[in-house]
């Protein structure tokens, strides 16, 4: 089997025909769809701004009992840094 695609030989006592398919190309194409199916107003930059303003007002206002159980998860990777990057966190 090669990477990025999947084969089949030929099975001489199923009578199996030998195929292949590229999954690379495929993953291509539907990630096209996306970004098209996203339309032409779609702004990253915006969406992780957003994102970044929502995770900030999630966690803001903490009692000290809160505070302490979120530093508690952050340090024990449950939940992301301030600085790793949180959308492509866990």
């Amino acid at each position: 089997m090669q990477s990025g695609s999947l084969t089949m030989s030929q099975d001489t006592t199923g009578g199996l025909i030998p195929f292949a398919i590229d999954l690379t190309f495929e993953e291509a194409r539907r990630r096209a769809e996306v970004v098209a199916a996203l339309g032409p107003h779609w702004d990253p930059a915006a969406e992780l701004r957003d994102e970044e303003a929502a995770y900030a007002l999630l966690y803001s206002g903490l009692d000290a009992e809160q505070q302490r159980t979120y530093d508690l998860l952050v340090a024990a990777g449950v939940l992301p840094d301030e600085g790793q990057g949180r959308a492509a966190a866990h």
